[in-house]
């Protein structure tokens, strides 16, 4: 029998515990030694200070990562301008609004199109485009660059979004795909972090964080952050007068400073070169040299602090990563500050406080960093098995225990989860049960119209065959026969939809996209073909019925998703392109062939497979007549038997 408790009396037990083993000798040394008491005390208070600077520094690029990370999801951001020019307007809109510290936001497509919503709120930015009296937001779009009806406009629109003036501009001297932002994402397929660089438009050092449309790589949304902006979020003066703060990239170049005199020689120094700048910008500050000598200690890299002597003067730095979402790697926010400010404050506040204070901040931190680590393990594993269900790897293991009864109820309900998931995988297709319990909330069963390839089959005389066998071995017999071609289905990319009798209907597009549905539905039906004759051969031997199998192919438009009640659905097409499917299968008999298929898959599929015509034909309940071909086999396999 395992033994377990609820989270609450284990972490009373422990803050207790800690705050009994700790307040003591805290306090005792804190009497006894006064003056390490109250650099204690100083050094506390930076620590708290540079946290919530650096805390706002990320929550400013927190913001720019979740917005890009939100039009990354959008489809109407994927085709270029000026394809749904209002939607991809009002959406940058909003997250300028939204992201009060972003300059501006753009996406930039493979043909050089591009679209940019910039706030020009700053003097500099308005400066810069010269706008009208009553700008809030200006708009500089790209499009059909290739062609000669280029659109190349800045327009410009007031608070409500009412366009108040455009201006035409050159667009050969910008091309979004020479960008460092576009290039970067591109290459590596993955968000990214650029900068500092000067912004193309604004002419302006900006730091970038540019993600790819989940939907097309090779279109880029991006949001810049002015480098002056950055500079006013590190404002170290509440720690101490003297007190500086900045941020180095992962480069050990100096990218924003808390000085005002010193940010605008690094802005200034970037408008000029717009290029590399450390030999000259990072001897703007004293300290730069021993902070990069710090970030080399692991001890300190983290957020560690150090006592050290320059300028005559002892200091304290601290050194803490400022990266965002895994952007801005290697980036980190230093704060300095001249040990005798420090001690100075502190001995004022020694005495009301700072003992106290102390003694249960120190406590709370001991109490939960020991239950994080009781904690973790345990919440490690079921965040794995949670993603194994996303994945529908949902394979029977065993449950995981834990000391703490809330986790063990969780990693119950979880076991249950993935059985009940299992189950669910198959009666429904894996990939449709894959996007419904998809985290991410799509709606990936929708229905809606598309191209789809289709595939019917059905087994010639069946009905006979079911008369003269029990029913036992029909079943057998069919359930080995559906195993075969479900087989077959998977392997080349196929969805069995649906099981109709001794039938199946298969599809290819949907819920997968797949660019060579058609040629895959071909490959799919003759690998069918094939695996089926080597079987009734084998059944022939053995004395067992023959399932020889007429199959039916069609390309075209279709409805995909859900359908039925609201307290039932299913995951199936409609459309005439299934009604033909099926007709063709029906025709086999006729033409006394086991292979049919539509004018519409023959002609995406001609020139890779061997197909014989048979002319135009009717179908019943149809009054437009079908091109009618046999697909004989993969010209690749004829050309191999004919040329040995």
């Amino acid at each position: 029998m395992h033994w377990s408790k609820p989270l609450r009396l284990h972490l009373g037990v422990l803050v207790v515990a800690s705050l009994l083993c700790t307040s003591t000798p805290i306090i005792w040394m804190a009497f006894s030694h006064g003056r390490d008491a109250a650099v204690s005390a100083g050094v506390q208070q930076m620590r708290e200070m540079s946290l919530r600077l650096i805390e706002g520094y990320r929550n400013t690029l927190q913001g720019g990562t979740e917005a890009v990370a939100l039009a990354a999801t959008l489809p109407q951001l994927t085709s270029p301008p000026p394809q749904d020019i209002k939607a991809k307007q009002q959406f940058f809109l909003e997250v300028l609004r939204n992201v009060p510290n972003a300059t501006s936001i753009y996406t930039g497509y493979p043909d050089g199109s591009y679209l940019q919503v910039i706030n020009t709120v700053r003097d500099d930015v308005r400066q810069t485009l010269s706008v009208p009296e009553g700008t809030a937001f200006a708009v500089r779009t790209i499009a059909q660059r290739q062609t000669t009806d280029v659109i190349s406009t800045l327009r410009f629109l007031d608070s409500q979004a009412i366009e108040i003036g455009t201006r035409n501009v050159e667009y050969a001297s910008f091309d979004p795909r020479q960008r460092p932002w576009y290039q970067s994402v591109v290459q590596d397929g993955i968000p990214v972090s650029v900068g500092p660089y000067v912004a193309g438009t604004l002419k302006v050092p900006t730091l970038t964080i540019a993600a790819p449309m989940r939907d097309n790589g090779q279109v880029v949304v991006g949001i810049n952050i002015h480098l002056q902006t950055v500079s006013r979020l590190l404002d170290a003066g509440q720690i101490s007068p003297r007190a500086r703060a900045y941020i180095i990239n992962g480069g050990g170049d100096l990218v924003a400073h808390s000085d005002p005199a010193v940010m605008s020689r690094i802005i200034g120094l970037w408008s000029r070169t717009a290029g590399a700048f450390a030999a000259s910008a990072n001897g703007f500050d004293t300290s730069l040299a021993t902070v990069a000598r710090l970030r080399q200690d692991p001890a300190f890299a983290n957020g560690g602090l150090a006592r050290v002597d320059f300028d005559g003067e002892s200091h304290l730095v601290q050194i803490a990563p400022v990266s965002v979402s895994g952007l801005f790697q290697g980036s980190v926010a230093a704060i300095v500050v001249p040990l005798e400010d420090l001690v100075a404050e502190a001995n004022r506040l020694l005495v009301r406080n700072l003992l106290i204070a102390s003694a249960f901040v120190i406590a709370g931190v001991a109490a939960t960093v020991m239950l994080s680590r009781m904690v973790s393990r345990s919440l490690y594993r079921l965040a794995d098995e949670a993603r194994r269900i996303g994945d529908l790897d949902v394979g029977e293991k065993g449950v995981s225990h834990s000391l703490i009864t809330e986790i063990n109820t969780l990693a119950s309900a979880l076991a249950a989860s993935r059985h009940a998931i299992g189950q669910f995988a198959l009666y429904v297709p894996r990939e449709v049960v894959r996007r419904i319990i998809d985290p991410q909330g799509r709606t990936a069963v929708k229905a809606q119209r598309q191209d789809v390839t289709v595939l019917f089959t059905d087994i010639r005389d069946f009905t006979t065959i079911s008369e003269q066998h029990s029913p036992e071995d029909v079943v057998d017999t069919l359930s080995a026969y559906f195993e075969l071609l479900n087989t077959i289905a998977e392997r080349h990319g196929g969805t069995v939809v649906q099981y109709l009798g001794d039938s199946i209907f298969v599809m290819w597009n949907a819920p997968v996209p797949d660019a060579g549905h058609a040629e895959n539905g071909c490959r799919c039906a003759l690998a069918m073909k094939a695996a089926v004759d080597d079987v009734n051969e084998a059944n022939r031997q053995n004395g067992r019925p023959a399932l020889v199998t007429r199959f039916g192919l069609h390309t075209g438009p279709a409805v995909v998703g859900s359908f039925g009640a609201i307290s039932r659905q299913q995951y199936t097409a409609m459309g005439d392109t299934i009604n033909v499917a099926s007709r063709l299968e029906g025709l086999n008999k006729e033409f006394n062939t086991s292979i049919l298929v539509s004018a519409a898959t023959r002609d995406a599929v001609a020139d890779r497979f061997h197909l014989r015509p048979l002319g135009l034909v009717q179908l019943k309940g149809r009054a437009e007549k079908v091109d009618l071909w046999e697909l004989v086999g993969d010209i690749r396999d004829i050309q191999h038997l004919t040329n040995p």
